[in-house]
């Protein structure tokens, strides 16, 4: 009867020690990055800029034509700004013509627009319409790119240096990172979410038209995830004997929106096969936080100025990653303001800080801004205070 129970116990002992296995196994399997064939990648959720999974992204490898994302970052900031416009007419010179690899076949004295250049380079990847642009904004493609590693190093892209506008160099001089790439998507998407207007084109014709005539010209996309990946929003593939296959694939699913790089994919097929498995990880391990902080704040004391409270607006809105599984609705939101502030208070100014808490850790933290300038009062101000006060009193 005693050795009956202590086979029970045994086998009750091992019947824990397999659950126990097995829920361990389960565990490492849906937390673990999938496993793909590209030696180097990166997904990163874009507003937070919060890295979900990696693998040797900080090696330099050429970039191919996703070295065209940095050169449409600078047409856009250059539209912002309002040196360019989209009307605007750019002219092919006869070094743009020739340009190699893929191209739009623009000829030498063909002016195009410049919203039509920017679906020839974010659809079709022309390297001839990337240099003809590159030569309107800086003068000439060398002037442009010494823009491109003046905007990368300020973006902290540690392991990038250009050589050319599209990508088309095999010089061991022109290289990036998975990471850098990511970085400089994210600061693409993020600042000009237009550029999706562009990137998420399919097929779309556009006219040449030269002193041969008028001739159509189909724009066919090189970023075959429009039509694999549903919630493919762009951005760029690259592609060379050097670089092999790349890709920096941009998605955004119920309002989460992910960046996947793949470089050095030794086929078109599974630079886009990883790209899918590595987006569609990201989705399952992740959920986001958000706080549009559009609830009002009470107006702060201002001690010596010539108004007595200054109004308060929050820094912007507040976004959390978790990829732990974590309870999000346990999130804690603390407002820290100074019982009053002294003038001259800048509009803009850090009043406070609304602080973030998650199982009482920190997890984040945005500023409490002055909404408008408040001066300091002066002698003939205070006299005025006191002057309205009795007024009123009367």
């Amino acid at each position: 009867m005693q050795g009956k129970r202590k086979r029970i116990v045994v086998w009750l002992l091992a019947g824990i020690l397999l659950a126990e296995t097995l829920f361990t196994t389960m565990t490492i399997s849906v937390n673990a990055a999938p496993e793909v064939t590209t030696p180097s990648y990166i997904v990163l959720e874009a507003s937070t800029g919060q890295v979900i999974c990696e693998q040797d992204a900080d090696t330099r490898r050429s970039p191919a034509s996703i070295t065209k994302i940095m050169t449409l970052l600078l047409i856009f900031e250059q539209l912002k700004s309002g040196r360019i416009h989209l009307e605007d007419k750019v002219t092919t010179s006869a070094y743009a013509k020739s340009m190699g690899g893929s191209q739009v076949f623009l000829e030498e004295g063909e002016s195009q627009t410049l919203e039509t250049m920017i679906k020839c380079i974010a659809v079709a990847s022309g390297n001839d319409a990337s240099v003809a642009v590159a030569e309107y904004i800086a003068g000439s493609e060398g002037e442009f790119v010494k823009l491109m590693n003046e905007k990368a190093e300020s973006l902290g892209m540690q392991n990038t240096h250009f050589e050319d506008c599209c990508g088309l160099t095999d010089s061991d001089d022109h290289y990036s990172s998975a990471k850098d790439v990511a970085i400089m998507s994210r600061e693409l998407i993020t600042k000009y979410p237009e550029v999706f207007d562009y990137t998420t084109i399919w097929m779309e014709d556009i006219e040449h038209v030269t002193a041969q005539g008028t001739s159509t010209f189909t724009l066919s996309s090189t970023n075959k995830l429009l039509k694999q990946y549903e919630w493919t929003t762009g951005l760029k593939t690259g592609s060379t004997s050097k670089a092999l296959y790349c890709l920096s694939a941009t998605a955004n699913k119920d309002g989460m929106e992910l960046i996947a790089v793949v470089m050095a994919a030794p086929d078109p097929k599974t630079r886009f096969q990883d790209a899918m498995s590595l987006l569609s990880y990201g989705y399952s391990v992740s959920q986001m936080y958000k706080d549009e902080n559009k609830e009002p704040i009470p107006a702060q004391k201002v001690e010596g100025g010539i108004e007595d409270t200054v109004n308060l607006v929050y820094e912007g809105a507040f976004s959390y990653l978790d990829t732990a599984g974590n309870n999000l609705n346990e999130i804690e939101k603390e407002i820290s303001l100074p019982g009053s502030v002294a003038a001259p208070i800048a509009e803009g100014d850090a009043i406070g800080e609304v602080v973030y808490k998650l199982n009482g850790t920190r997890i984040g933290s945005i500023s409490i801004l002055a909404a408008k300038d408040v001066e300091k009062a002066q002698y003939k101000d205070y006299y005025k205070k006191v002057w309205g006060r009795y007024l009123m009193k009367r």
